[in-house]
């Protein structure tokens, strides 16, 4: 069962790696209730947690007392466009591509044909995190949000590339500039 912990969450939800060949409309992977809100993982972790979680296209089932709740907690929790990708019609469950020491890029096709990127430091201090756009499969360039910061960034060649917090993760909507 997961605990509201970097490390229980993380060995949780990156240990779903590998399973995405099971799941799909009407059969989810389920890693546990999201346990945002709970108070013992910092803010980073929680967005981590709800990332991952979204990338995973996982039932998204709050464990923290909803009476309770922060205004912080209710905006990592009902964040629209981050909900929205947890909840793409086309059932896809994201899945790794790149892994550098404790650096991650994960990608989960979207049904309009965009993807959306995680970018994930697992390690102990601030990092840059790079995802190639040929790992990822949008071509030459991209059309770039971040999600989390609510900020598109523009047509971007090649790569995108961002500064990640200790346990964060910065949360991309990627598309080929090449589709527009």
């Amino acid at each position: 069962d997961i605990s509201d912990d970097y490390r229980s969450m993380a060995l949780i939800g990156f240990g779903q790696a590998g399973l995405d060949r099971f799941a799909g409309p009407g059969h989810w992977n389920d890693p546990d209730m999201l346990e945002i809100g709970n108070g013992k993982m910092k803010h980073d972790e929680y967005l981590t947690h709800m990332s991952l979680w979204c990338i995973l296209a996982a039932p998204l089932l709050a464990g923290n007392d909803l009476s309770k709740m922060t205004p912080e907690t209710l905006e990592i929790l009902t964040h629209p466009e981050v909900i929205a990708i947890d909840q793409d019609p086309a059932g896809i469950q994201g899945y790794p591509v790149a892994q550098e020491g404790p650096l991650e890029v994960w990608v989960k096709p979207l049904s309009d044909g965009s993807k959306a990127v995680a970018l994930f430091n697992r390690g102990e201090s601030m990092m840059p995190v790079r995802a190639y756009f040929r790992d990822i499969g949008v071509g030459e360039s991209a059309t770039v949000r971040d999600l989390w910061a609510k900020r598109d960034l523009g047509v971007v060649r090649d790569h995108v590339t961002a500064t990640v917090a200790k346990h964060g993760v910065v949360l991309l909507k990627v598309k080929s500039a090449a589709a527009m």
